[in-house]
């Protein structure tokens, strides 16, 4: 498979403008998926992981759940995401790469979507990038992304707002809201880039250097989202003062 900078245009599809600043890319919207002739680049197993992944976005991550511990979608920027088909997946072989290769081949995709967050702010928060590893055997993913995201989670969040998220069928980390509830096991090892956004507080409470850099990033805003959250609780009755 070749790489972002490189693949032939034909595969882009109808990739709308105000997502990509070029035609010259590897990425596929998920209705593309459904359309021979915007994936008739791809090698058979690399359409088959795609539309796995797709799949399950579509019947899962967009869905509730009874398992998940509060109303709405499994993930509730996806619908929204759906219906401004500002989801892109891109098929990557890794499987004969090391880990600074996969390094420099997270980061081409970075470059491409802080190209096109520059470009046009329309519809920003909704654009993701899922980079979609088709040959990766699900017993080496967690040490792989485990590797690759102690180079780039932190730059990539401080210096370019932007989260990067491991998805993988034996992801033990489980819902917010629901410890027996795990939510990042796709049948297809993949990586999330997406933009940071403020109610991402919610998944950095555990960690105080994650939560001062969600706090340095929002500044004035986050104490605010913090005073909407707690407007919401009964703090007041659980305290003795007159």
């Amino acid at each position: 498979m070749t790489h972002v900078d490189t693949f032939d245009a034909a595969a882009a599809g109808s990739a709308p403008v105000n997502f990509l600043p070029t035609q010259n890319t590897n990425l596929f919207a998920l209705d593309d998926l459904d359309y021979l002739s915007m994936t008739r680049t791809l090698a058979e197993s690399d359409l088959t992981a795609l539309q796995a992944v797709a799949d399950w976005i579509r019947t899962f991550v967009a869905r509730p759940h009874k398992d998940l511990g509060h109303d709405g979608a499994v993930c509730p920027f996806v619908p929204a995401a759906r219906e401004r088909k500002t989801i892109w997946l891109a098929p990557e072989r890794i499987a004969k790469l090391s880990v600074p290769e996969v390094v420099q081949l997270v980061k081409n995709y970075k470059k491409l979507f802080m190209e096109a967050q520059s470009a046009n702010s329309h519809d920003a928060h909704y654009r993701s990038i899922v980079l979609v590893f088709t040959d990766l055997a699900s017993d080496r993913a967690r040490d792989l992304f485990d590797d690759v995201l102690q180079h780039l989670a932190v730059p990539s969040y401080v210096e370019d707002g932007l989260v990067l998220g491991a998805f993988y069928e034996r992801n033990e980390a489980t819902a917010i809201h629901s410890s027996s509830f795990r939510p990042f096991t796709p049948p297809v090892p993949f990586l999330l880039m997406r933009p940071a956004v403020i109610s991402d507080w919610e998944f950095f409470l555990e960690s105080e250097d994650w939560l001062d850099r969600w706090v340095r990033r929002f500044g004035a805003s986050a104490v605010r989202a913090l005073a909407d959250e707690l407007r919401q609780l009964p703090w007041r009755k659980s305290r003795s003062s007159f």
